[in-house]
């Protein structure tokens, strides 16, 4: 779930022993440079840390060839994600070499939404998502740029609940990420929402069916709350701002 103190302090990484690392071991560029063709498997359900690491110092060869690779992938995640820098550069290079949509994750200043135009966030204690995104839909390059069908802004982190949604679409946002999948507001529709990770608690909980439960609760909730906010559509809500919603500055 995370890298966050309380995460590792209860030893909870199943990448470690991999577990979860399925898109790298089925890939066969990545299993290739270990001399191995690529593996196509499902875990073991459900997921024993303990148990992991009694097969592991007991010498099972299956764990221990599970742990190489799932530490090899971590490697891999590491180093495209955390360790190399990238800047506006590798941005023009790949919109000169792709014509298709780019998605920029992490953009939370006007300034970079704007130098964006031209051409993720992975740290704790940085400011929340929602304040950078009021703060981009104040600027009028973005605001015209999203009006022309040059940028589509999205909003990702901190979706739970129904008010969530309504809040983001109302400052701004034209849709709302969940992990692996975009939802794109559409005027006449309810489009299925962002739910962060309450969608992985169902899957636990109750596979397929603990998914699809959690879409339907959250979905129901955006309804009500539009109904409750005097809205028949996400159309009446997207981009009314102050309308919509107020912002409360609570000072000690």
């Amino acid at each position: 779930m995370g890298w966050r103190p309380y995460d590792l302090e209860r030893a909870y990484s199943p990448f470690g022993h991999g577990v979860g690392i399925q898109i790298g071991r089925s890939d066969p560029v990545f299993m290739a440079r270990y001399g191995r063709e690529p593996v196509h498997e499902r875990p073991d359900f459900p997921y024993d840390s303990e148990e992991k690491d009694r097969l592991f110092l007991a010498g099972d060869e299956k764990t221990r060839e599970a742990v190489f690779f799932g530490t090899e992938w971590v490697k891999e995640l590491t180093e495209c994600n955390y360790s190399l820098y990238r800047d506006l550069e590798d941005l023009k290079f790949l919109r000169k070499n792709w014509q298709g949509p780019l998605v920029l994750k992490g953009i939370q200043s006007v300034l970079d939404a704007e130098k964006a135009l031209e051409c993720g966030r992975q740290i704790d204690g940085a400011i929340p998502s929602v304040y950078a995104l009021e703060n981009i839909m104040k600027s009028v390059k973005v605001k015209e740029a999203q009006a022309s069908g040059k940028l589509t802004v999205l909003f990702d982190s901190g979706i739970r609940t129904g008010p969530d949604i309504f809040k983001a679409l109302a400052l701004g946002a034209q849709a709302v990420l969940r992990q692996w999948y975009l939802h794109f507001h559409m005027a006449s529709n309810l489009i299925p929402p962002s739910v962060g990770r309450p969608w992985i608690y169902g899957l636990i909980v109750g596979g397929e069916t603990g998914v699809e439960q959690v879409i339907r609760h959250t979905l129901a909730d955006l309804d009500t709350t539009l109904g409750l906010a005097g809205y028949r559509s996400l159309g009446d809500v997207q981009g009314k701002r102050d309308a919509a919603i107020t912002k409360l500055d609570f000072v000690p």
